[in-house]
């Protein structure tokens, strides 16, 4: 990724992220559809969820030197929370953003949340390139068989489904 782009498009996301939590916190109280309010709550707990967990991951599977991030894997991992999906934190980001737009309900949070999807959605496509470049066929082939966000299908997948290896 181009490495002014990136810094964009990171500070970008600061920003909106920053936005969207401010008005969820001043527009928490306005009238609103309460089913709709508590589904917001429910994708961010899930959110949370798949935000947190790849750092366990990475850590357990990747080959992760000691006292290094635990992003700096140097081994494809595809167990955990990697065989539902392949962006797992960017997947939190996406969930984070609907679900502060559901909890408001707000027009404002809803472009912020917008630009946070479409933010997160180019970063993920942006990291497979660098995937494809550091791990070759091997994510190749595990961007055949896991979904990119789609959790749900991630789950049928492995839950239902063989794998041929």
């Amino acid at each position: 990724m181009n490495r002014k782009f990136f810094w964009i498009l990171a500070i970008a996301l600061t920003i909106t992220s920053i936005g969207q939590i401010v008005l969820a916190i001043i527009f928490y109280r306005h009238e609103v559809s309460i089913p709709i309010r508590n589904t917001g709550w429910v994708f961010i707990w899930i959110s949370a969820i798949f935000g947190w967990l790849p750092m366990a991951t990475f850590r357990k599977h990747g080959k992760v030197a000691k006292g290094k991030s635990y992003m700096l894997t140097t081994k494809l991992v595809d167990k955990g929370v990697y065989s539902i999906v392949r962006h797992p934190q960017y997947l939190a980001g996406l969930l984070l953003a609907a679900g502060l737009y559901l909890i408001t309900q707000h027009w404002i949070s809803l472009l912020l949340g917008i630009l946070n999807i479409v933010q997160y959605y180019l970063s993920a496509v942006e990291e497979e390139k660098a995937l494809l470049e550091k791990f070759g066929a091997a994510y190749k082939d595990y961007m055949q068989h896991i979904p990119r966000f789609n959790f749900l299908l991630g789950f049928y997948r492995l839950f239902f489904t063989r794998r041929s290896t």
